[in-house]
């Protein structure tokens, strides 16, 4: 039975290798059988568990590589946090790299025609209200308006003449009206008399020459009463039209001093001063250069200058008026700016576009669109140009609440 046993266990060895000895004379490694149980057969009594060995296992590479994991565990801790101090903190801010700055640049031109005489400035030079830009010949003006004073001057002589015919006129009228008060009294007299001679003759008692004479003195006085009627009413009539000829003298004079008020316009548009601080750009003028109206001569860029941020649609969500921002300039990135939302746009960028997009099409495939917020300056820098286009790249903070963050620092 033990040959048996022997046999069957031999069935189901294994070779293994055999550590080699060290030290001279080593024989060459050789194959050593292993034993095995049987599938039927139970493990040996006191022999430990396979998870037992794999507990054993890990904890002796943990052991081994205690500092490994414990480092690798604090640099997880570290980034986990931070990862989370930095989301939080960027959560409370709203950026965008599409910015530039801008302004209502404008071009500067004359008013009226001629040869520029001065140009007194130079290209991206300063200017402050009212200095001049440019000058035109003013000679021809100058006579225009010489002209015009001339014809306010006879205007204003035909005026006066008139005046001082309708204060003759009113005392003729005066006299006229003597005239005819004296006839009417010699009239009454005249009936009076022509009644009483004609009475007497009538009763024999005055001669009849004497009553035909009294009469006809009484149809003279009437004659005489009736022409100074006339006289009267024809120097009304004058004063109505002497009143006409005075209007139409007035009318000249307005006429004329309008014409004054052009030329002096015309004599002050020879001068092109700056109507607001600002800086000169892309200047064409020259001495000497005779310009139409209309032509440009400059461009000019105001002082009063703001940042357009092309926002995302996804990024208004709690953008409002009135919200601080920071913002740097790609040319000055040395020089950070503050400034604060002014207003958003009421619609994306592309709807004021020259060909908006037509989104009623059979192909149409949703973008997210951008939306110009406009972004006034606090303080602009007063020893750097700034001009339209410039980039920039402005943070608005949307979320007023201090971030962990902030309140970590302000803890430190």
């Amino acid at each position: 039975m033990g040959q048996n046993s022997i046999e069957t266990t031999a069935d189901v060895r294994q070779l293994r290798p055999v550590p080699p000895r060290t030290g001279a004379g080593d024989a060459p490694p050789r194959i050593q059988p292993e034993m095995k149980a049987a599938p039927d057969q139970h493990p040996a009594e006191g022999a430990p568990p396979a998870d037992q060995h794999t507990d054993d296992a890990q904890r002796g590479w943990l052991r081994r590589h205690a500092r490994s994991v414990a480092a690798t565990s604090v640099v997880a801790a570290v980034l986990l946090t931070g990862g989370y101090i930095y989301w939080d903190h960027s959560s409370h801010f709203e950026s965008t790299d599409d910015a530039f700055v801008a302004a209502r640049q404008i071009a500067i031109a004359p008013r009226v025609s001629g040869d520029l005489v001065a140009v007194p400035v130079t290209d991206n030079q300063h200017v402050a209200a009212g200095d001049v830009i440019a000058r035109i010949d003013d000679r021809d003006f100058r006579t225009a308006l010489q002209q015009a004073q001339a014809q306010v001057a006879a205007a204003q002589a035909s005026i006066a003449t008139i005046d001082a015919q309708i204060a003759v006129q009113r005392a003729q009228i005066a006299q006229t009206q003597a005239q005819i008060d004296q006839a009417r009294a010699a009239v009454t007299f005249a009936q009076e008399q022509a009644t009483r001679y004609a009475d007497l003759a009538r009763r024999g008692f005055g001669p009849v020459q004497m009553a035909e004479q009294t009469a006809s003195q009484l149809t003279q006085q009437q004659a005489a009463l009736r022409t100074a009627e006339a006289s009267l009413e024809a120097a009304q009539r004058q004063i109505e039209a002497l009143t006409a000829q005075r209007a139409g003298a007035t009318a000249s004079l307005q006429q004329a001093t309008a014409q004054v008020a052009q030329a002096q316009l015309n004599l002050s548009y020879t001068v092109i001063t700056a109507a607001e601080p600002g800086r000169i750009a892309a200047l064409s003028a020259g001495v000497g250069e005779y310009v139409a109206a209309g032509t440009s001569l400059t461009m000019f860029v105001p002082d009063e200058i703001w940042v357009t941020a092309n926002f995302k649609e996804t990024q208004l969500d709690r953008m409002r008026p009135g919200q601080p921002a920071a913002m740097t300039v790609d040319a000055y990135p040395s020089r950070p700016l503050r400034g604060h939302v002014d207003s958003v746009q009421s619609g994306s960028g592309t709807a004021f576009s020259l060909l908006p997009a037509e989104n009623a099409t059979g192909n149409y495939v949703k973008i997210t669109q951008r939306v110009p917020v406009k972004i006034a300056i606090d303080n602009p820098p007063a020893d750097v140009a700034l001009g339209p286009g410039m980039s920039v790249t402005p943070t608005v903070r949307v979320d007023p609440s201090p971030s962990l963050y902030e309140r970590l620092r302000s803890w430190l």
